[in-house]
């Protein structure tokens, strides 16, 4: 949820400020550009290297920098952040924030700042209690910010109770549900097919074809980007979600495919059906591997279950269905036919006469045409960027 966010985090003068070198490397890990402000007072604690080596970014603590004289522009880092932390939150920052005073780099930000900012307070007992921590806390919560309250337990003073700092993880865990619920999709259910389907013709030899998933795989991940809750049921691949939280779901067959998608459609309210599923299948099928004998080898085929279809016929209002078309020749003709056909939403047409375009490569180019026949033309991308069109498509008509 905060992968790709830009978030300025906010170091004080606490004990606890050695906890900001994993809050840190947390959430670089989930994919978040950080950059630290430290007071002077957090440097007796925790060095700025440290965190500037985990953050990969240049540590900031004052508001030039002292050998060249270069500015350090508080405007700058507050209208750079998407999220603002402030972890350890001192007793003396929070009075600060709360009374508006400036004094430092970390406080000037924070009245610079126009995205939401988070505070997690850390301190000792009394001073935790005292009513003047705590009106400040309230003024803080009035002027719109939030807390990650700190919890009940051991302190380095040797006291026991509340005022210990969150811990990294809980501090990750209330950003990302933040995040989530600001998401366009919170809320909304997605299922996702994705790769290709093998159809046996004995225990070795199979009809399949060169799909490989990508495409599946970065619109499921794009959709979860985006907080809506996936389902992504795939044929043979060797591709894993980027988002570790989607259903998978792996199938090899046509027939494996579509009752796991019949199983799952209902409760969906988007429905992507990307899996490039076999038009036909062998009629019987060889318990023992066919031998090589004369010159030719006839196998009768037979129709594979149309999942795109049922699905359009499943549909119930409020249900949003997408589908693909992979063409060769009279490309807009036929993806038209398959849109009306299949009683879908939209459909995204990707054609193997555009270069770069269609199985196995890393790019694609795609039209997508609605039920109402408007046709939006783009331009060759990754398939991540191309995910992230479909997505936005679906955003709009959601």
């Amino acid at each position: 949820m905060i992968e790709g966010k830009k978030i300025l985090l906010g170091v004080c003068g606490s004990i606890a400020s050695y906890k900001s070198a994993t809050l840190t490397r947390l959430l670089v890990k989930a994919g978040a550009n950080v950059k630290v402000i430290m007071t002077r007072e957090s440097t007796n604690f925790i060095t700025p290297l440290t965190l500037s080596t985990l953050s990969k970014n240049p540590v900031y603590s004052s508001y030039y920098k002292e050998d060249t004289g270069e500015w350090n522009s508080h405007v700058e880092l507050g209208l750079w952040a998407d999220y603002f932390i402030i972890a350890p939150a001192s007793a003396n920052t929070l009075a600060k924030l709360a009374g508006g005073l400036c004094d430092n780099l970390l406080t000037a930000t924070y009245l610079s700042a126009k995205c939401p900012v988070f505070f997690a307070p850390a301190m000792d007992l009394d001073m935790w209690k005292h009513p003047a921590t705590q009106a400040n806390i309230a003024r803080l919560e009035q002027y719109g910010n939030s807390q990650i309250k700190p919890a009940y337990g051991e302190l380095a003073s040797g006291l026991v109770g509340e005022g210990r700092m969150a811990e990294p993880e809980e501090i990750v865990a209330f950003l990302q549900s933040y995040a989530g619920n600001e998401l366009p999709l919170k809320g909304k259910k997605a299922l996702v097919t994705a790769g290709p389907t093998y159809e046996a013709i004995d225990p070795v030899r199979f009809i399949g074809n060169h799909s490989s998933g990508k495409m599946g795989f970065a619109i499921a991940d794009e959709l979860r980007s985006n907080g809506a809750e996936v389902t992504l049921v795939s044929g043979p691949s060797v591709l894993t979600p980027r988002h570790a939280d989607i259903r998978l779901i792996r199938v090899t067959s046509s027939d494996e495919m579509a009752e796991e998608v019949e199983k799952n459609f209902d409760s969906s309210d988007i429905a992507i059906m990307n899996a490039a599923v076999a038009d036909y299948k062998p009629r019987h099928f060889s318990p023992e591997k066919i031998k090589k004998e004369g010159n030719e080898l006839n196998i009768e085929l037979v129709k594979t279950v149309d999942i795109l279809a049922k699905a359009g016929q499943m549909k119930r209002e409020g249900q949003l269905l997408v589908g693909f078309a992979l063409e060769t020749n009279n490309e807009e003709d036929n993806a038209i036919v398959k849109l009306k056909k299949k009683n879908l939403d939209f459909i995204v047409l990707n054609s193997l006469n555009d270069k770069g375009a269609g199985f196995k490569g890393d790019t694609n180019k795609i039209t997508i045409i609605d039920k109402h026949l408007k046709f939006t033309h783009y331009s060759l991308k990754s398939k991540e960027d191309v995910a992230k069109d479909i997505c936005q498509k679906i955003i709009e008509e959601i």
